[in-house]
């Protein structure tokens, strides 16, 4: 049902084109809609996803559903065993199909394959916001709340979320 292909430099414009999809309906009833487009243009504009995969090395897997893009992860290598899973975003008209587990399962393997012939474990984390009813979700794929974050990114506005980790 699903497939999966890592992006390029050349899927920024995809990229964003997918979180314009979902970006409003995930949070319209956790943010305002000020802070929304706020976090949007920052997170999403053309120059700072391509900083992010260039300069930062974040590595974007595109999921399709019959060949048609409809979701995406963004991983953060930390160093010495440890990635953050910035970005786990799928059009609505997916949700409940299973693209989650998917995204998080390719994810996995990502790294597991970044880290072949090291001994250490791999430690996975993600930030999510904490009335975001996605916790649940992370939950069951095995992630842990260890902290929580209450992240000043400007213009008045904060990130409050639950720091979750998963060793694989």
């Amino acid at each position: 049902m699903f497939s999966y292909r890592h992006a390029t430099i050349n899927d920024v414009s995809l990229i964003r084109s997918l979180a314009d999809g979902v970006w409003q309906a995930t949070y319209a009833s956790i943010l305002s809609p000020e802070q929304i487009e706020y976090m949007f243009e920052m997170m999403y504009s053309h120059e700072n996803l391509t900083m992010q995969m260039r300069d930062k090395h974040h590595h974007f897997i595109i999921i399709m559903r019959d060949e048609e893009p409809c979701a995406y992860i963004s991983i953060e290598p930390l160093g010495e065993g440890r990635y953050n899973f910035q970005k786990i975003y799928a059009r609505l008209e997916v949700h409940g199909l299973g693209v989650g587990r998917y995204m998080i399962e390719q994810g996995v393997e990502w790294v597991k394959e970044c880290e072949r012939g090291h001994n250490n474990d791999i430690v996975i984390e993600l930030f999510v916001n904490r009335a975001n009813p996605a916790v649940g979700f992370y939950r069951h794929m095995g992630f842990e709340i260890v902290n929580t974050r209450d992240h000043d990114i400007g213009n008045g506005f904060f990130m409050n979320d639950y720091i979750m980790e998963r060793t694989v």
